[in-house]
């Protein structure tokens, strides 16, 4: 699926056996960034390199929103392929050497994920061709989580934060549900109700339809616990 926002054109692929969703990001300069890249498979890793030739771009950068398997799968080919600046939170750097032995336990035979090239927190920006992304630290599903937000088009990718009609899992290591809530509530829904949220997992939705339909949210906002 493509989809083309104001400066930035959207791509996503669904990817590995946890259906995870991972973002190629690109803008009229031609630049792009990968986001989360899940791709297990080589027929994954295929239609990845597919999309990305056939539109020309130039990898600029490959980001992590967090450290789990499922989302980094495909962080060491992406890094030899493109020859990127591997972006993420320190925090990242622990969740990533645990997943060998978290895959083993799965079946899954998870790459090593090279160690990060730029290190960035709550303020910061990653830029690639045209395009500036803010920063967001919110943690909760995992310790060192962050969010990528894209102020001139409105578009937010959020990992495993904030999903269509649910939230991230808070059971695994460094997980904590006051802390997510905590990240959604003061980072998340203050960007705005039209702000477009690709998720880690399942279908975008907006800020104003979880704020507003979302049964986490409602039930926190009311009860002040989930």
């Amino acid at each position: 699926m493509s989809i083309l926002e104001p400066m930035l054109t959207v791509k996503s692929f669904t990817f590995n056996p946890y259906q995870e969703n991972t973002y190629v990001i690109s803008d009229a300069s031609g630049a792009c960034a990968i986001i989360d890249p899940g791709c297990y498979t080589q027929p994954e890793r295929d239609q990845l390199h597919a999309y990305i030739g056939s539109h020309k771009l130039q990898v600029e950068k490959l980001l992590n929103t967090h450290g789990h398997i499922d989302h980094m799968m495909g962080n060491r080919m992406v890094k030899a392929r493109y020859q990127v600046p591997f972006v993420t939170h320190e925090g990242v750097i622990a969740e990533l050497a645990a997943v060998p032995a978290y895959g083993a336990m799965m079946g899954l035979q998870a790459e090593p994920s090279p160690d990060p090239d730029v290190l960035v927190a709550e303020g910061d920006t990653v830029s690639f061709g045209d395009t500036e992304l803010e920063v967001l630290f919110t943690p909760g599903h995992s310790a060192g989580h962050i969010s990528f937000f894209h102020r001139a088009s409105g578009s937010l990718f959020s990992g495993d934060v904030l999903f269509y009609d649910s939230i991230g899992r808070t059971d695994l290591p460094g997980g904590s549900m006051p802390v997510l809530m905590d990240s959604i509530f003061k980072k998340l829904l203050p960007l705005g109700d039209e702000v477009k949220v690709y998720c880690g997992h399942g279908p975008a939705t907006t800020i104003g339809r979880e704020r507003r339909q979302n049964p986490f949210l409602l039930h926190y906002a009311q009860h002040g616990q989930i």
